[in-house]
């Protein structure tokens, strides 16, 4: 599907613009302290000419044949640009927890790291993460690592999404 850049894209903005719209599209997950999963996913990206894009993921599991089980996890946030090639991201998430993440973008490839991970008395504890988005003949390709529950930073989360 073709892409414009907005015409009120904020120049800071540019080393990430490829990630404006809404992107669909299935991944799986892994973890030491849970079964392995299959699920489909929404991530959208706007933007309104400030040197930041407003971010929104869900995701549901599906079955083996794509089949919807049920909704899962939800987050929503700030891909902040301070400058060209510079992100911090601030994220909140539905099952209690809250990151600010930093990192670098540069020709279709965003990488970042979490600076720290807030979470309430009753969420699973999430210490770390690492995140890899890239763009690859012209889909979202993406990585999450994570550290939770005792566990080390290892990979969680990966998928294959397409603009919508």
């Amino acid at each position: 599907m073709p892409f414009e850049l907005p015409d009120n894209l904020h120049p800071n903005c540019g080393p990430v613009a490829w990630l404006l719209g809404t992107w669909r599209g299935n991944g799986h997950g892994d973890y030491p302290t849970i079964e392995k999963f299959h699920f489909g996913q929404e991530l959208i990206f706007t933007h309104d000419g400030r040197p930041f894009f407003h971010y929104m993921s869900r995701a549901w599991l599906e079955d083996e044949d794509g089949e919807f089980i049920r909704d899962a996890a939800m987050e929503t946030g700030f891909l902040r640009c301070p400058e060209p090639g510079k992100v911090e991201l601030l994220l909140a998430h539905n099952i209690g927890f809250s990151e600010i993440w930093y990192g670098a973008a540069e020709g279709g490839r965003l990488e970042m790291h979490t600076a720290g991970v807030s979470f309430t008395e009753t969420a699973k504890e999430v210490t770390a993460g690492s995140r890899m988005y890239g763009n690859v003949d012209g889909d979202l390709l993406y990585a999450f690592d994570m550290a939770a529950v005792g566990q080390e930073l290892q990979p969680h989360t990966w998928a294959r999404l397409q603009r919508a």
